[in-house]
């Protein structure tokens, strides 16, 4: 009796994920209400630049930059996202909702390992790092050859990079 109370009381406790789940989706609207914000204000900045005539030496330098940071904020909150719902699916039930009239899973959702999720989640850290490369590379200055040497090479360490991301969990 005693060891069936235990082994009840550890599997309720597997609801203490619920916790991870609530505050992770909090954190993703929030990541979007603030991606969106960026998003607005760049616009802003871009009509007012065109409608005074006048057009500040880093102009499109900052339009892209305030882009590229709200997309590293997309992708942030859309890790989040996933980890929110594979927590959910892991620990507490399958969602119901993302099923389609026939049953069938949202592929893009269904998790059933935590490999599964290490796996989707490290996928979209992934591209967050890029798109952080690709913003903080167009503010950076190059100063001759071996600057720009630098900066092919690692624009080719990315792409390798992520040629054999893409090649992770594929059948050859």
């Amino acid at each position: 009796m005693l060891e069936k109370i235990f082994e009840s009381g550890l599997w309720g406790s597997r609801l203490m994920v619920l916790l991870a789940v609530f505050f992770g989706l909090i954190g993703a609207v929030i990541l979007f209400i603030v991606a969106s914000f960026d998003i607005y204000d760049s616009a802003k900045y871009v009509l007012s630049t065109y409608l005074s005539h006048a057009h500040p030496e880093n102009f499109h330098e900052d339009v892209v930059g305030g882009i590229i940071g709200a997309v590293d904020l997309y992708l942030i909150g859309v890790v989040m996202l996933l980890f929110s719902f594979g927590l959910y699916e892991l620990f507490i039930s399958d969602i119901d909702a993302a099923k389609d009239e026939d049953g069938k899973e949202n592929k893009i959702l269904a998790i059933h390992s935590l490999d599964q999720l290490k796996d989707k989640i490290s996928k979209v850290i992934v591209m967050v790092l890029v798109v952080g490369f690709f913003q903080k590379a167009g503010h950076t200055e190059y100063n001759g050859a071996l600057d720009m040497l630098y900066f092919a090479l690692s624009i080719t360490a990315v792409a390798v990079g992520l040629f054999f991301l893409g090649k992770v969990g594929t059948k050859h």
